[in-house]
């Protein structure tokens, strides 16, 4: 019996050592027109169809992210949404993506009063187009980066490595969108009452 589990144990080992793995596309570049996109939102507890074509004319910050109600995603989202005022008054768009379910979005939109969209992106098929799929290929979630995208569609910045705590203030202050009230640095996570 022993040898029969140390046989399996060498087996699996193996098995998970050789399977393919699953390689990240290359990050779209600055000056580079973003790649398109069909799918769904999620706005408050509404769902509509929605494309990048739909925001021509706008800047759109489209920033991906692992997963809905996790620390540093939590974070990330609810910096945004201390900031929304800040980036609606400078005409910004602020659109999150990962791979959740329209229920999965919803929740974390309610707990945390986001005010911006969320994006369905199931089969990956958009994180992949940006180069964010498979940031942390064990679990199958995308990685953390953010595109700011012109108003005719092109990519104006790139962000790869993310500080979600800071991360929305950074993208303010890089647009020059920022005003003299900061976002707090320690964006803290206010779930709504349930």
């Amino acid at each position: 019996m022993f040898i029969l589990g140390v046989v399996a144990i060498v087996l699996i080992a193996g098995a998970i050592a050789l399977r393919p793995r699953i390689a990240r596309a290359d990050l779209v570049k600055e000056g580079q027109f973003a790649p398109p996109f069909s799918t769904q939102m999620i706005t408050g507890d509404q769902q509509t169809p929605v494309s990048l074509a739909d925001f021509h004319g706008k800047k759109v910050i489209l920033y991906f992210y692992p997963k809905d109600d996790t620390p540093g995603c939590t974070k990330e989202a609810c910096a945004f949404r201390d900031g929304y005022a800040r980036f609606q008054n400078a005409g910004l768009v602020v659109l999150g993506c990962s791979i959740d379910s329209a229920d999965a979005h919803r929740q974390f939109i309610q707990k945390y009063s986001l005010p911006f969209s969320l994006l369905l992106d199931p089969d990956r098929k958009i994180a992949t187009s940006y180069g964010a799929a498979n940031g942390i290929p064990i679990l199958g979630l995308d990685r953390r980066v953010t595109y700011v995208i012109d108003e005719n569609g092109k990519v104006l910045k790139v962000y790869p490595n993310v500080d979600p705590s800071t991360h929305a203030i950074e993208i303010l202050n890089d647009l020059g969108a920022a005003d003299a009230t900061p976002i707090p640095p320690e964006a803290t996570p206010t779930p709504s009452a349930d």
